[in-house]
């Protein structure tokens, strides 16, 4: 049994309708990215769709803008949608500006926020010092994307953890997963949350599998697949 909480990760709506009804997940975030792939284009009523359905657990949704002050205007309108919204913040502006002033203003104020995009250790602990220990926060740090850089992720979210330790309000969430493995690894290194995409879940169901099963399994796909393309030799 899992302990690591996994929030679902995803802008397809009718998905995220389904899994509301599924014990395993107990939040849910979304980010532009996946919007655009969803081919959402009006925002509002997409959040209130969702929040329509999802009422009981914590839901993200991201500021769309680049300035600092535009991000202030639109995280007060997003954190008004309901009591379960998280607003995502990014770590910086798209030139690099940090937006820990912006995030210690918001924290300050009782918005619960999602600050995302961090991959540093650096950025945490400059965050550290901007949340509200007394607000609810999480802190989203993108192991995935550390992993791709060929670097091991699970140092960092450990190392993250002790900087957040005095936040007692504060979750570590591992972001972008690329395999069932990486669930197993957030939880032993103790990160609280752990993003999965809607794809990902539905391979939740082979975690513990006996691994000969797994190999016939793979034997029989290579040998239907042959005899569906009527391959010959």
């Amino acid at each position: 049994m899992l302990k690591i909480k996994i929030f679902a990760d995803g802008a397809d709506i009718d998905g995220i309708l389904e899994l509301a009804e599924n014990p395993l997940v107990r939040g849910f975030t979304t980010n532009p990215t996946l919007m655009h792939r969803a081919g959402v284009v009006e925002y509002e009523r997409f959040a209130r769709d969702v929040l329509d359905v999802v009422r009981d657990v914590p839901v993200s949704f991201e500021v769309i803008a680049d300035s600092f002050d535009e991000m202030a205007r639109q995280a007060r309108k997003i954190a008004s949608w309901g009591g379960n919204v998280y607003v995502k913040i990014p770590i910086t502006s798209t030139s690099g500006a940090s937006s820990v002033a912006l995030i210690h203003d918001l924290s300050g104020d009782g918005l619960k926020l999602n600050v995302t995009a961090l991959t540093t250790l650096d950025q945490v602990d400059s965050l550290s010092s901007a949340l509200n220990p007394n607000v609810p926060s999480v802190v989203s740090v993108f192991a995935g994307r550390i992993a791709d850089t060929g670097v091991d992720p699970i140092p960092v979210m450990e190392a993250a953890l002790k900087i957040l330790a005095p936040l007692p309000e504060a979750e570590l969430l591992w972001a972008s997963p690329r395999e069932v493995l990486n669930i197993v690894q957030a939880e032993k290194s103790g990160c609280h949350i752990i993003t999965v995409t809607h794809e990902l879940l539905r391979k939740l169901n082979g975690v513990g599998r006996d691994l000969t099963l797994v190999s016939l399994d793979t034997v029989n796909m290579f040998y239907d697949d042959a005899v569906k393309s009527g391959l010959t030799l």
